[in-house]
């Protein structure tokens, strides 16, 4: 093994932890910038966002929903793990 393949797979090794823990952050973000558009996009009082199981919403509403929240997952999930791996490479190097 060259010190190269060396470098690579202790940088991979270190960088788990911070890829596991963007990817919390990023869920946790998303899940609360969702229910910040949802609350604004949704109308009437109901200001929680379906589920699948949902009886009180349309079907139609329901995949809005399900649409709405997993490109927005997708979206931040992202930018954090792009971001996260630019600032882990600036600080090691690799």
């Amino acid at each position: 093994m060259t010190t190269q393949e060396e470098t690579n797979t202790s940088a991979k090794l270190l960088y788990r932890p911070v890829g596991m823990a963007s990817s919390i952050v990023g869920g946790l973000l998303a899940s609360v910038i969702f229910r910040k558009i949802w609350q604004h996009a949704a109308p009437g009082d109901q200001s929680a966002p379906p589920t699948a199981l949902t009886t009180e919403y349309p079907v139609r509403q329901i995949l809005l929903a399900a649409v709405v929240q997993g490109a927005l997952y997708s979206l931040v999930k992202t930018v954090i793990d792009r971001t996260g791996a630019r600032v882990f490479q600036r600080w090691t190097g690799e």
